[in-house]
């Protein structure tokens, strides 16, 4: 491969892209506690971080296009690294929504499409499958190191060290961006703004919903929403969560259906819908989606149950997913390694299955303290076919395409990516905090041996202040602090701890059965081996004046 700064730029830049929710994950318990807030506040913050890449990654690629992707990505790291500092200095939650959530989000959506376009842009040929398994392999490689990096700052120092580190980062990668050739720009492109609301809204409609289920329920009203104090009703007796989720998919239908109309106009839309009809890059959207999904809410509903239930620090916590980082690392060298060997498809579908099987292991060894062979195993595993779908996919999606679609692609990738993401924390973690929630309430109303008067000051306890995400010994305080026995208090906290695990096992469930059904979403990957002779490589773009 020539010209090895091009994709050490790039892939910089794509480590701290993924190290930077890891970090947070890893993190999490410390802080909500710095910022005086709750888990559930933390989950809303990650959840709102993928959603913001989400709903505007498309207008990112664009933008791509209209300003020259090198330009963008210029842009987008300096309003990334103007984030990450923000986020170091963060004093509560709403600066970290704003910091975080928000600027380091719209930084991100003009990177990442960046980076795919820039790759494809600067190497064709084999350099180019090359340049994408390595964007891949770093992709599995950030991931693994972000639970360590993670854990051992926020463990010996602070978590605000990996943000302003990340500034620093993005400052380097600036000053040597100037080295990226890229192509002509579009200066007089319009990007139709009614899409851009559109697909923003619909998916911040849909992703909201699904956040607010562990609080207002899927169907059934648990609670009813406030605004000023004025409690707003549920419409038909039905909660607002389900109003929400059926106006996100309408409000997406529509803009699924405003890009049609543009395309055949020959205006320019947000998102060309043809592209979906190519059947490669479906399957590759679709495994990004599915694999995303499953990695969120992984490394969401684990770390929480260590730190807040087990009361692991966040080292323990990084310690404790080590075997997926492992896995990890090595099957994206695997996977690289296999690609002049057999096809996109054969190695994908092997990751998908490796996945779900890891997935099986973990859910077989979730106990009260997550020990035994079959935890580190599981997760080795599970991160060994993350591996090697991130070794693929990457190149499929842009080998599916023309070279003047790579910045919409790029978009795409990062959509898919995110909403993946979103929708796995989102998902996943509210069903476990529910269900969390509800196995404490359950503990104390079926424990027949409580005093009516600790009864009552109980529940009025969980009403007034909602139950947050706390230990066996949490649980067994609140009900000494009411009033309630040593043994009463035990028993509940007990019948609460078995709770604790069969929410994580439910919670879980959901992930190994996405897994096992996206072995179905990836019939259409390519089925042919990449050519392994030597490939005359072209000239890279001629950088524009």
């Amino acid at each position: 491969m020539k010209n090895w700064l091009v994709i050490v730029i790039l892939a910089v830049a794509q480590f701290v892209m993924v190290l930077d929710s890891t970090v947070m994950n890893v993190s999490i318990s410390q802080v909500a506690s710095d910022l005086d807030t709750t888990i559930t506040g933390m989950q809303a913050a990650i959840t709102f971080y993928t959603l913001t890449m989400a709903a505007f990654m498309l207008t990112g690629g664009k933008l791509g296009d209209k300003w020259g992707r090198s330009r963008a990505f210029k842009i987008g790291s300096v309003v990334y690294g103007i984030g990450s500092l923000l986020t170091g200095l963060s004093p509560n939650l709403t600066m970290l929504l704003f910091g975080w959530s928000l600027v380091e989000g719209l930084g991100a959506i003009l990177v990442i499409p960046a980076i795919a376009a820039l790759a494809a842009i600067n190497y064709t040929g084999k350099a180019r499958v090359a340049a994408f398994s390595i964007l891949g392999a770093v992709t599995g490689l950030a991931a693994a190191a972000g639970p360590l990096i993670g854990g051992w700052v926020t463990t010996y120092a602070s978590w605000r060290y990996v943000f302003f580190a990340e500034t620093i980062v993005m400052i380097v990668v600036l000053i040597f961006s100037g080295r990226i050739k890229d192509v002509p720009n579009e200066p007089k492109l319009k990007i139709d703004i009614l899409s851009v609301i559109l697909s923003a809204g619909g998916m911040a409609l849909l992703v909201f919903g699904v956040l607010q289920s562990k609080t207002w329920g899927w169907f059934v009203p648990l609670a009813l929403p406030e605004i000023n104090g004025v409690e707003i009703p549920a419409p038909l007796g039905v909660s607002l969560v389900t109003y929400l989720i059926i106006l996100g998919i309408l409000v997406l239908w529509w803009f699924l259906r405003r890009q049609q109309k543009l395309e055949a106009a020959g205006k320019v839309p947000l998102l060309k819908v043809s592209l979906l009809t190519i059947p490669a890059l479906r399957g590759g959207l679709a495994g990004f989606l599915v694999q995303y999904f499953a990695i969120a809410a992984l490394f969401f509903v684990v770390p929480v149950y260590l730190q807040t239930i087990l009361g692991y620090d966040a080292l323990e916590t990084g310690l404790k997913i080590l075997p997926l980082s492992a896995g990890l690392i090595i099957a994206s060298v695997v996977g690289s390694w296999l690609t002049s060997r057999r096809s996109a498809k054969y190695i994908a579908r092997a990751g998908q299955a490796t996945m779900a099987v890891g997935m099986l292991f973990v859910l077989i060894a979730i106990g009260p303290e997550l020990s035994g062979w079959q935890f580190p195993t599981g997760m080795f595993v599970i991160g060994a076919g993350f591996g090697l779908l991130a070794s693929q996919l990457g190149n499929v999606n842009m080998n599916a395409v023309s070279k003047d679609d790579t910045s919409e692609v790029g978009g795409l990738q990062g959509t898919f990516q995110n909403l993946g993401s979103s929708f796995g924390t989102a998902i996943v973690g509210s069903v476990f905090i529910m269900l969390l929630s509800s196995g404490f309430t359950a503990a104390v109303q079926s424990n027949a041996t409580i005093d009516p008067t600790v009864h009552e000051q109980v529940t009025a306890y969980i009403e007034e202040n909602g139950v947050p995400i706390i230990s066996q010994a949490d649980a067994e305080q609140i009900v000494l602090d009411a009033g309630g026995s040593d043994e009463v208090a035990a028993a509940v906290a007990q019948d609460y701890a078995d709770s604790q695990v069969q929410a994580l096992q439910q919670a879980l469930f959901i992930v190994f059965g996405l897994l096992a059904l996206s072995l179905m979403l990836s019939r259409n990957l390519p089925a042919e081996v990449v050519a392994k002779p030597e490939e005359a490589e072209e000239e890279p773009a001629t950088p524009r004046t």
